[in-house]
């Protein structure tokens, strides 16, 4: 039989439900050597921690789930499943493409690093290659020196009073979408990019809110 409620009972519950349009995307924790090389190319530091974080106009909140092991036999006539390893989904974040192209060059730059260990030959004894050549080749780049590991989503709602953050370990771009551009009508110009990662935290992880106690959410 179903449980009968006054409508004051759960009206408070339903008038706080959160919204989709209160988010910040922060990027952080690049390495040295991915950022030296975004600094060659006319990206700032500035750009990318305080910047580009607000050209996000649409993104999701990371998911995960699990591999499973299907086992017979162990009890008669039923089938188990078991975890065996986590998983976790791509993400993608949309931006807002701005006059300077910034937001196009930093993901650009980015990517054109991680494939970059012919002409920047980190730890290497090989020549530099430029770009132009004919032959040219692509050398990847150490993880290391390209996954970020300081990365956050942050959920909110108007009144700032709670929130949700995704920290992401070893995330980089892994693929950019097309940019349609046309004479027709002009628009905004946007950019969907494609990351991958190895694993989020659900909570904040810095060592200052493990002492505050506040970490994990």
């Amino acid at each position: 039989m179903p449980t009968k409620r006054k409508i004051s009972e759960f009206k408070p519950l339903f008038t706080n439900l959160a919204q989709t349009s209160h988010y910040e995307v922060k990027f952080g924790g690049l390495p040295s050597q991915l950022l030296a090389y975004l600094s060659r190319k006319g990206i700032t530091s500035n750009f990318i921690y305080n910047d580009v974080g607000l050209l996000c106009f649409s993104t999701q909140l990371p998911t995960t789930s699990f591999a499973l092991a299907t086992i017979n036999g162990n009890n008669m006539g039923l089938t188990e499943n078991f975890a065996h390893t986590r998983q976790y989904g791509a993400i993608s974040l949309d931006f807002y493409v701005d006059k300077n192209y910034n937001a196009l060059k930093f993901m650009e730059s980015w990517m054109e690093f991680i494939a970059s260990g012919s002409n920047n030959p980190i730890g290497s004894n090989l020549g530099s290659l430029n770009q132009s050549r004919k032959d040219y080749i692509f050398r990847m780049q150490y993880p290391d020196y390209y996954k970020c590991d300081r990365t956050s989503i942050v959920k909110f709602d108007r009144d700032y009073k709670k929130e949700i953050e995704y920290s992401f370990i070893g995330l980089f771009p892994s693929s950019i979408s097309a940019l349609p551009v046309s004479y027709s009508s002009s628009e905004i110009l946007k950019m969907s990019v494609t990351f991958t990662y190895d694993r989020y935290i659900a909570g904040k992880s810095l060592s200052l809110n493990i002492f505050r106690g506040e970490s994990n959410n």
